[in-house]
């Protein structure tokens, strides 16, 4: 736990004792017990801790006119620019339009990965959209409640009007759809086309002051709640079991906006 980075030996002694640490859902009961890193999962107060120290977990603010792939076969520029900077073989966490900008994670977690980009698993992203024209609460509101698109209902988790000014809105929508392009698809739908697209968070990650093209580790508290929410859906957080290293493939890339 001390080589985690979660406290000071002393301090994770103390957890330990206090009865807060668990071990496979267990609670730790003993201060010289051993744990596998590649196999136990461990928590602190209910939130996972993951031990192996070879798995990555990047903040990236995608530039935009970057594709979300990490070899473009048309040349664009991609992610391996980002990639290349880590020994580890990093991989996205689904994807963002070329055209739209902000927050991508990128990790070689490949059981983690699923859960974040699959929309099955209910992960949220917040995005701000400007957008064309002076858009009023009644269409934010339509968002919220449901618009039909050529291929299905969809519905946003929640919607805010930030500002309207000069001929264009500020738009803030959080959703867990996966589907293509959709925050574009939505807007189009009510008769407001983007002009400018950010991601602003994924789950509990936030973009913060993180400038365009930068890239950070995630913290200690991020990793902490994005393993618990794959935990919570039944995604292995330990490294690969022995033999294999189906941890390492790059997830089914769910296309989103």
């Amino acid at each position: 736990m001390a080589a985690a980075g979660i406290a000071s030996r002393r301090v994770a002694e103390n957890l330990i004792a206090e009865g807060r640490v668990t071990v496979n859902g267990e609670v730790a009961d003993a201060l010289g017990r051993r744990v596998d890193p590649e196999a136990d999962e461990i928590a602190v107060d209910g939130v996972a801790v993951q031990l192996d120290s070879s798995r990555k977990y990047i903040v990236l603010n995608k530039p935009t006119g970057v594709v979300s792939s990490m070899l473009d076969e048309h040349g664009r520029p991609d992610l391996s620019q980002f990639a290349d900077k880590y020994e580890a073989r990093l991989f996205n966490v689904g994807r963002l339009d070329a055209e739209t900008s902000g927050l991508l994670i990128m990790t070689n977690d490949g059981a983690l990965a699923h859960v974040l980009a699959h929309p099955s698993f209910g992960v949220s992203k917040t995005y701000i959209a400007k957008v064309e024209g002076n858009v009023l609460p009644s269409a934010v509101q339509q968002m919220q409640e449901g618009i039909e698109l050529d291929d299905g209902w969809i519905a946003a988790d929640k919607t805010r009007l930030i500002e309207t000014s000069r001929g264009s809105s500020m738009v803030e929508v959080t959703l867990h759809s996966g589907r293509n392009r959709i925050v574009r698809r939505m807007f189009d739908a009510i008769g407001h086309p983007v002009e400018e697209l950010v991601r602003r968070s994924f789950g509990p990650i936030t973009l913060g002051t993180l400038g365009a093209g930068k890239m950070r580790e995630m913290t200690t508290v991020e990793l902490g709640q994005i393993l618990t929410i794959a935990r919570d859906h039944g995604a292995s957080v330990p490294g690969p079991t022995a033999g294999s290293d189906a941890v390492d493939e790059a997830p089914e890339v769910v296309a989103e906006d």
